[in-house]
């Protein structure tokens, strides 16, 4: 489980085939203690488990349908990534509950600078939006956000929708999404507890 709050960004140093899957190694410096064999990271909102440990460097395997379902089957090698560790128990929560368990890939469609923030709009798949509400929480690339607006009313999903979301200044350094631009793909976890009340709601 974690938060959406990013520890650091790391880069995909190497990436190798495994049958179907892919063995990727992140070169990153973590601030707190070293990553445990097994432990799980997020890694742009993916939870993963170290497979190879070095001092500035792990692995992670990634099987053929995490490859297929999120933006790590087409992530080049140099690019940057978000990178999370394991929420413990009684450590703060300050963004929202996230399982790393992503649920589509969705586009940056628009960004437009407000000040010193951000505004950007990402496509929504139909089938999610029921689970997206304004202010609500979402996570883009395993960082945690609150929804400004979605663009249409669940009801009326039939087509790919979108949602609004600002970015404040220390989001955009600390982030990949300060380098995001127009058309660029990003992974998506809806709500964990509007996932469950849509569900007991059925």
């Amino acid at each position: 489980m974690f938060t959406g709050l990013v520890e650091t960004m790391g880069v995909l140093a190497e990436r190798t085939a495994r049958g179907p899957g892919a063995r990727l190694v992140i070169r990153a410096t973590l601030a707190s203690e070293p990553l445990a064999m097994g432990e799980s990271i997020s890694v742009d909102g993916c939870c993963l488990s170290a497979v190879e440990l070095g001092p500035d460097r792990f692995a992670v395997d990634a099987t053929a349908e995490t490859l297929a379902r999120t933006t790590l089957g087409a992530l080049p090698v140099g690019k940057q990534v978000n990178l999370e560790r394991a929420v413990r128990a009684g450590d703060r929560l300050g963004g929202h509950l996230v399982t790393g368990h992503v649920d589509a890939v969705g586009k940056l469609l628009e960004r437009r600078e407000v000040g010193e923030a951000v505004a950007m709009r990402f496509s929504l798949p139909a089938e999610l939006a029921r689970f997206v509400a304004e202010k609500g929480s979402v996570a883009v690339g395993g960082v945690s956000l609150t929804v400004n607006a979605v663009a249409a009313s669940p009801a009326r999903a039939e087509t790919d929708q979108s949602f609004d979301v600002m970015i404040i200044p220390i989001t955009l350094r600390v982030t990949t999404l300060g380098e995001l631009a127009p058309g660029d793909p990003v992974n998506l976890e809806v709500d964990l507890v509007a996932r469950y009340v849509a569900r007991w709601r059925q």
